[in-house]
């Protein structure tokens, strides 16, 4: 059995709202571990390797299926017309990683005055949860992202936001489940099907991951990080040629990627002697 040691930069993750890396050292049966840095703020691809839907989890917990399909409130919501665009909310995403910590307390203060006004107003209950996301409060992000989901299931900004909270969490099944519902509502979000790529590779669903970085790759060709993720989980299952391909590309695009390059490039640089004891 192979081990190996999947390199997950912040750089790479700096697409999403929340910035998630991740060094581990892992085995086809370990769960892999993560450490966490926060910010907060079509051209054709290759077809990947699809699971089916009775497709299970290593761990034999979760199926595929049920990482790409919304939460339950979420399933009889209808879209909000008025709900900014994935361009637009791709622009506000860089815009909110551009603030400070100092902004991030004035954006909860702020929020936390309109509460005591109005408890149940979800714009401020959401700004509450992102300058928590954003100050590390994670867990005091969680329960705003969750009342303000209540009033607004149909808002595609509020389930992708939730869902990378729970990255840095570690809260990995949950997370993909919300970026399946911010999908619902905004089926052409590159950066949705990223996190849930990234939420995948680390429940060692790596050929799914393939797929929804193949999916954020039809949305921009030129989209380094997503060709990168998609070069390392390629390399996790054998599938080297492809793995060097997305690695020299992205490499290209982003100096960054070189490491992995280096890392995943070659079939025996994933090879590491497991330890006996």
């Amino acid at each position: 059995m192979k081990s190996f040691f999947p390199y997950l930069s912040p750089l790479a993750l700096a697409g999403l709202v929340l910035v998630t890396s991740c060094a581990t050292a892992t085995t086809e049966k370990e769960r892999p571990t993560s450490t966490v840095a926060v910010p907060i703020a079509p051209a054709t691809a290759p077809v990947a390797e699809t699971a089916t839907a009775s497709a299970a989890a290593t761990d034999g917990s979760v199926s595929v299926a049920s990482l790409d399909t919304p939460a339950a409130e979420a399933t009889d919501a209808t879209a909000d017309p008025n709900a900014p665009s994935a361009a637009e909310a791709s622009a506000a995403r860089a815009a909110d990683k551009k603030l400070t910590a100092t902004d991030y307390r004035y954006q909860l203060a702020r929020a936390n005055v309109s509460l005591r006004t109005n408890p149940k107003n979800p714009r401020a209950l959401l700004e509450r949860a992102k300058a928590n996301s954003n100050l590390k409060n994670y867990k005091d992000a969680a329960p705003d992202y969750t009342a303000a989901l209540r009033l607004q299931r149909n808002n595609p900004d509020l389930y992708y936001n939730k869902a990378v909270n729970e990255l840095m969490m570690k809260q990995y099944k949950a997370a993909a489940t919300d970026f399946s519902g911010a999908l619902k509502y905004r089926a052409d979000d590159k950066e949705a099907f990223f996190g849930r790529g990234v939420a995948k590779m680390q429940m060692y669903q790596y050929k799914p991951a393939v797929s929804d970085f193949t999916r954020a790759i039809a949305l921009d060709s030129l989209y380094a990080d997503a060709i990168e993720y998609r070069g390392i989980s390629y390399a996790s299952f054998d599938r080297m040629k492809e793995a060097r391909r997305d690695l020299e590309k992205a490499a290209q695009l982003n100096p960054e990627a070189e490491k992995s390059l280096r890392r995943y490039g070659k079939g025996n640089s994933l090879v590491r002697p497991v330890s006996k004891k």
